[in-house]
């Protein structure tokens, strides 16, 4: 058995277990980065977000070719080319991960292709991963040389990056025509109808999606509005525009089992509200989108005394360290939001603090939530009711901005909704702050990036009220938002 030691270990390639090797190597510390898949960067950069969105970049296409009527421009969409759509999706897809192969293998992190276990606290057994009968090892980016039938790796600091996978229904798991993401994505054409079960961020892209490529979709939601955890009158608007754009979003269901059948398609039964009469939904596909879970129940977690929280979530200090000494954690394997930008930081964290910086650690309000629907919904910070829920805060306050009052709003046919939540501290109750906001317009997901700013950063609402924003631009209605929040609207009353 081949035995090699590193400052840091690193088990799983996502957002998190990437993120934490190359802020560590950049800062001098030689590590291991144990990934089990034949391609870097976990999820997201290939079952998740880059694949996902690069569908939607296609989609915003069609749904450029609808509104162009209303503006007068007579064109037609003709067919979609699903060959060539999979071409895009994964010539996108692969050309992130072989940058990302290459960024590592320069900052001289070695990896490591295999089935990770960790012992001892600070060893991590290595096995040759599916499909392989030896352990590969890659100085050079892409470039896979075997090192033997297994591999021990020790390491002064050992960081869980393992990630998450999609959770099933409780009662059907996946199969047939009931299908989770990473198969959605995975479809040669799109559905024809399809039935999605779920209010989030996954449920709602593919309904997006696949709505506008002409599938008829029913979306089945729990409570009376998708995002139901978000502030009201985005999430609220969000489901008025899901509908407006032709999603048959049905809520307060119940799902009670989903029947694949023998046939092709599948028969979801559910029940509505308080009603007790058995109601079905059939579809081509059924997505089932309701969570994922955190791959946290290999048995080397329980064997290494590694503490995890009832829904098996590792639990850890701010700063990512778990109980047990020198084992760190990040990503979808700890409570929070599931979010790539979210493992980023955390792995810049834990590199600097094993590296004796003094990072500050990660603060879940001041990270952005956002989804890529039609029209998109973003969100950092806290809602009205979450402020004043804080001793600390005084006088929140909710200011509602009429988003089409803003030309570049009004010109791209979309509705939309923005909301900001301000409010002073206890220890300055005469400087309100930017506390939260909340926006579904498009490109939602670029302008709450000012606004993560803003509260991360703890700007007063005066001071963010007088920065300019260029007219027209669809950021202008966030500079108007925050006028008025501060008691100078100037365009709105």
């Amino acid at each position: 058995m081949t035995e090699q030691h590193f400052d840091i270990v690193i088990i799983g390639a996502g957002p998190g277990g990437y993120s934490t090797a190359l802020r560590a190597a950049q800062l001098g510390k030689t590590v291991a980065l144990v990934e089990r898949d034949d391609t870097l960067g976990g999820t997201c950069l290939n079952r998740g977000c880059i694949p996902s969105k690069a569908l939607l970049t296609a989609a915003h296409s069609v749904e450029n070719v609808r509104q162009a009527e209303r503006m007068g421009i007579n064109v037609a969409l003709q067919s979609i080319d699903f060959g060539r759509l999979r071409d895009f999706r994964m010539s996108t897809v692969e050309t992130m991960t072989k940058g990302l192969a290459g960024l590592l293998s320069h900052r001289g992190v070695t990896v490591f292709r295999g089935e990770a276990q960790l012992k001892n606290g600070h060893e991590v057994h290595v096995a040759p991963a599916l499909g392989e009968t030896q352990v590969l090892r890659s100085i050079k980016a892409g470039v896979g040389e075997p090192v033997g039938p297994e591999l021990t790796i020790s390491g002064g600091d050992i960081v869980l990056a393992t990630g998450s996978r999609p959770l099933p229904l409780p009662n059907d798991p996946f199969s047939g025509a009931l299908i989770d993401s990473t198969q959605a994505l995975e479809l040669d054409t799109f559905p024809s109808s399809a039935v999605i079960i779920g209010a989030g961020a996954v449920a709602l892209e593919f309904a997006s999606l696949w709505n506008a490529s002409g599938c008829k979709v029913t979306l089945l939601i729990r409570k009376d509005r998708v995002l139901s955890s978000w502030e009201r009158r985005a999430s609220m608007t969000l489901t008025r525009e899901l509908k407006r754009h032709g999603v048959n979003v049905v809520a307060r269901t119940s799902v009670s089992h989903v029947d694949t059948g023998a046939n092709l398609g599948a028969t979801v039964h559910y029940r509505q509200g308080d009603d007790c009469e058995e109601l079905t939904a059939y579809g081509e596909v059924v997505l089932a989108a309701i969570g994922r879970m955190p791959n946290t129940d290999a048995d080397w977690f329980a064997s290494n005394g590694i503490a995890l929280d009832e829904r098996g979530y590792v639990l850890t200090d701010a700063y990512g360290r778990t109980n047990v000494e020198g084992v760190w954690a990040l990503g979808d394997i700890t409570p929070g939001h599931a979010l790539a930008h979210r493992a980023f930081e955390q792995g810049i964290t834990i590199a600097e603090t094993i590296a004796g910086l003094d990072p500050k650690p990660v603060v879940d309000e001041t990270v952005p939530q956002v989804v890529f629907s039609f029209p998109e919904a973003a969100s950092v910070g806290l809602t009205l009711s979450e402020a004043k829920s804080r001793d600390t805060i005084v006088d929140p306050q909710e200011t509602a901005y009429p988003m089409l009052s803003n030309s570049r709003m009004l010109m791209s046919g979309e509705g939309g909704s923005m909301t900001i939540v301000s409010g002073a501290m206890t220890d300055a109750p005469d400087v309100p702050l930017v506390l939260g906001v909340h926006i579904v317009s498009p490109i939602a997901s670029d302008l709450i990036a000012e606004a993560e700013q803003l509260v991360g950063n703890h700007v007063p609402l005066a001071d963010a009220a007088r920065l300019i924003h260029p007219h027209p631009t669809f950021s202008e209605s966030f500079g108007e938002a925050l006028l008025k929040a501060d008691g100078r609207p100037l365009h709105t009353r």
